[in-house]
């Protein structure tokens, strides 16, 4: 494996964070609680040519999307490679069946906290070991931490056209993009806190000359770096059509544990700013912890990559 990004993953990144860092503004992202997805930048980065590129590339893109908090269904959009419409991917927690079933060719059940699911034009649905489009369902809006975006999803006996993916792989693509996501919203949440510690002062000393806050920067830091290898791992793979089943579970448990631990610290090291709803960094700790438990927390992780390792012939 070349840990060494190609120019595709280098320019289509670059590109990627121009159109966010100038179009994504405190007005895009809107009040706390509110927002979750805003048209125009994603026609920016769709008139860009953005969905073009390959699937590293696409992961490196991600990352700059994390890092602006950009609300935009880029993540959906990769992991299905379909980017003509907005697609939400009903897709249920690592470990867990489908919440669809087929009945004589029409689908029906139900899934919660669908992300991109309240502006979805349609919806991915994986049942029965294979994954249908569907364009019409019960749509229900639901407030997740971070954005208005989230719906519960129902379906009954609903048409649905079958597509030629397969749902595991489309479940660890989209565990993929989401870990992508929150290396660029640890990374911009670290790179904040570490400026805050160098401006902020007690007892006429930058607070990031305690050692206590040095030790939990620190400690922010090597978990920034886990989740940036296993990413990077398993999205190789993936890239490779390798089996990649184990490398997803560790990378999301990174981007899950490594997530709680830095949005902690972030918040911490803020002091009574960064458990303000209105400053920017909540909007960071919001969306880590959203990601956290995104497809599966730390736990369901561990579970799933115990059971996989148990599956080994010994």
């Amino acid at each position: 494996m070349d840990f060494l990004p190609s120019d595709e993953e280098t320019e289509l990144a670059g590109l990627v964070r121009r159109i966010c860092g100038d179009l994504v503004t405190k007005e895009v992202l809107g009040s706390h609680g509110e927002g979750g997805f805003d048209r125009g930048v994603w026609d920016a980065l769709l008139a860009a040519g953005v969905l073009e590129a390959g699937w590293l590339a696409q992961c490196a893109a991600l990352v700059e999307v994390g890092r602006t908090l950009a609300p935009v269904p880029y993540v959906t959009a990769v992991a299905s490679g379909r980017g003509d419409k907005v697609y939400a991917l009903a897709l249920p927690d690592a470990g867990l069946p489908s919440g669809f079933a087929v009945h004589d060719g029409l689908l029906s059940g139900s899934q919660t906290a669908v992300m991109f699911g309240a502006f979805a034009d349609a919806f991915l649905i994986p049942a029965d070991g294979k994954v249908f489009l569907v364009e019409q369902a019960d749509v229900r809006a639901q407030r997740t931490v971070d954005h208005a975006d989230a719906a519960l999803v129902e379906l009954e006996d609903a048409p649905g056209e079958p597509l030629d993916l397969d749902p595991e792989l489309l479940r660890q693509r989209m565990t993929v993009a989401l870990c992508a996501v929150q290396l660029g919203v640890l990374e911009s949440a670290l790179h904040r806190t570490a400026g805050y510690a160098r401006t902020r002062k007690q007892f006429d000393h930058p607070i990031g000359s305690f050692q206590a806050v040095r030790q939990r920067l620190a400690d922010a830091y090597i978990d920034v770096e886990a989740v940036r290898l296993t990413l990077w791992q398993a999205a190789w793979r993936l890239s490779e059509e390798l089996p990649a089943a184990e490398e997803v579970a560790t990378a999301k448990y990174w981007a899950a544990e490594a997530g709680h631990r830095v949005a902690h610290t972030a918040v911490h090291v803020h002091g009574g700013v960064g458990i303000d709803v209105d400053h920017e960094l909540h909007r960071y700790f919001a969306a880590a912890k959203r990601i956290e438990f995104a497809l599966g927390g730390a736990t369901a992780q561990l579970r799933a990559l115990g059971g996989l390792l148990a599956a080994e012939p010994a």
